[in-house]
Formats: structure tokens, C-alpha cells, sequence
């Protein structure tokens, strides 16, 4: 019992002096978990971006020739994402018994029911992010304040819960493109988190209105798509990375066990972790990550669960 009380103990979360958010100028405060379920120090999430573009838009795999018509290698690199990235990250992720999150435009329910089904057949139970309406031509409408974007906000929640029978509660705009309104309109709609902080290692509680949101920390540095497309890194590098970041986390808690636990969200895309040489290298982070004895792989919605924001 004493063991059972001191675990459930070093989860309960307490607060730091409030700051001032950088980005919207409102009340923020850590919030302060000294280890997660098991002992764990390090928090690990994976978020696959499932997400649609429409012809003609959307990441190039080749610039040069984005200004062809039809430029057919760039829209192949794209489809192939969809048909089949998407359904071989979640063939992964079930094989491999590991959590998963899931980011999701609204309108892949509509434009790719099958590819949904069969995808979502492979991680039922992955808490579903909302990621805007698609990720090219309608994103979110900034400048135009947060009743504009709340009301963006509701129809991508509508969409979702019609099409996947559930509300989200968290977000991550579209094509990580957001302004400060983008969290007083997120919450608004009943949103309890989000993944647009990008600043920090720990959980944080921005004072929103009508409720406070959750910061869940997701730095652009461990990104796949922005290495892959932008930095001409291959899957192989991304494992490296991926080891190193969260070894050295593990390694800062090893160090000062009095250190209070960390969490990072990583942001995998099918153009990446989708391909049979992505899936081979996600295959060997997880390995690797599972060794740890500090590491805990989780989804997002049960790290909020663990800090004591209960979803």
C-alpha cells in the first residue's frame, strides 16, 4: 500500500510561479510531475499526421519540378502517403503493441473512408488530435480573430466527430501554422490541449478561457517532415535522432533523480515513417526506446491522464 501511495503520489501534479506565455501574453505555469506511472522520467509520444492536400498541392518530394502540369512525381510522392503510408504505420504500431496518436485532417473521413477504416481498424483506441480541415487550402483564417478561427475551430470538431464518431478534446493546427488567437479560440471550443506549443520539455497550463489548456510540448527540432523535406535527411538519420534526444533526457534524469519528469511529442508523417525503409527504422527506434528503463512510450492523451489533467 505505502508503494502504491508513493507511485500514485509522484504523479500528482503541483505548480510553479505563474509567467506570462510568450506567444499570447497570458498567465502560464508548469505543471510540475516528479515521474511518470512505473518510475518513468521520460514521456515519448508518436503522432501520425494523417492528413490531404488536393491536386496540385502540398509538400513537393521534388521542387524543381512542382512547376510541371501535370507534375505527376509530386502528387505520386503525396498519394503514396495516403493509399499507403498511412495504413502501414498503423500495421506497425499494432505489430509492435506500442501507443499511438493520431493527427487528423477532417476531410480524409471524407475523401478516404477506406483508407480510414482500414487504418483506424489497426489502432483503435489512438486518441484523435484534430488537425484543421485540410492542409493546404483551408487552414485556419488568422488575422481574423478568435471568433473567426472558433468557428473554424467547431466545423473541423464537427467533421471529425461525424466522420470518426468522436469529439476530440486536443489540437494541432494545420500545416503548424497558428497565432496567439489560436488558443483562446481552441479552448473555447472545448479543446483541453494542445500540441502548437513548441517551447518547453514539461507540461504547461496556459490560463485560457473558459478553462485553462494544456501545453503539450512538440519541438519542431524532432519533426520528420521538416528534416526529411527541408534538411535532405533519410529515415535512418530520424532514428539517430530520435534515440539521442530521448537517451539524453533519460540520461539528465539518470543523472539528478530529483529531476522532474519530461514528455515530447513527435510528429511522424507517412511520406516518411510510411515507407518500407520509414517502418523499418520506426521499427528499431521503438526497440530501442522499449530498453530503457526510464522511457515510457505513451500516447498523448495518457500523459494527461498520469499529470492529473484528466482528459
Amino acid at each position: 500500500m505505502l508503494a502504491l501511495a508513493g507511485c500514485c503520489l509522484s504523479t500528482m501534479p503541483a505548480f510553479s510561479q505563474t509567467t506570462s506565455d510568450w506567444i499570447t501574453g497570458l498567465p502560464r505555469e508548469e505543471i510540475h510531475v516528479k515521474a511518470w506511472p512505473g518510475g518513468k522520467k521520460v514521456a515519448i509520444c508518436f503522432v501520425l499526421y494523417v492528413e490531404v492536400w488536393g491536386h496540385g498541392q502540398g509538400p513537393n518530394f521534388r521542387p524543381d519540378m512542382a512547376g510541371r502540369t501535370p507534375d505527376l512525381v509530386d502528387e505520386a510522392f503525396r498519394q503514396y502517403a495516403i493509399d499507403w503510408g498511412v495504413p502501414r504505420v498503423g500495421r506497425l504500431f499494432k505489430e509492435m503493441k506500442a501507443p499511438l496518436s493520431i493527427a487528423l485532417n477532417a476531410q480524409f473521413l471524407e475523401q478516404r473512408p477506406e483508407v480510414w477504416k482500414e487504418f483506424r481498424a489497426s489502432v483503435p483506441e489512438a486518441p484523435i488530435v484534430a488537425h484543421g480541415v485540410n492542409n493546404s487550402t483551408d487552414r485556419l483564417p488568422l488575422d481574423n480573430g478568435p471568433e473567426v478561427q472558433r468557428a473554424y475551430i467547431k466545423r473541423t470538431l464537427d467533421m471529425i466527430e461525424k466522420g470518426a464518431g468522436l469529439r476530440p478534446i486536443g489540437w494541432s493546427s494545420p500545416s503548424v501554422y497558428n497565432d496567439a488567437d489560436t488558443f483562446a479560440a481552441t479552448a473555447a471550443e472545448g479543446i483541453r490541449y494542445t500540441l502548437d506549443s513548441m517551447d518547453s520539455d514539461r507540461l504547461s497550463r496556459l490560463a485560457t478561457k473558459p478553462r485553462p489548456l494544456v501545453l503539450l510540448p512538440y519541438p519542431p527540432t524532432v519533426v520528420d517532415m521538416g528534416h526529411f523535406l527541408s534538411r535532405n535527411k533519410e529515415a535512418s538519420d530520424l532514428e539517430r535522432l530520435w534515440i539521442d534526444y530521448v537517451s539524453e533526457l533519460a540520461r539528465e534524469a539518470a543523472t539528478d533523480p530529483g529531476r522532474e519528469a519530461t514528455v515530447v511529442a513527435i510528429g511522424i508523417h507517412p511520406f516518411v515513417m510510411g515507407t518500407p525503409a520509414g517502418a523499418a527504422a520506426m521499427r528499431r527506434v521503438l526497440d530501442a526506446l522499449r530498453k530503457q528503463e526510464l522511457v515510457w512510450i505513451t500516447d498523448v492523451e495518457a500523459v494527461l491522464r498520469a499529470s492529473g489533467e484528466r482528459p
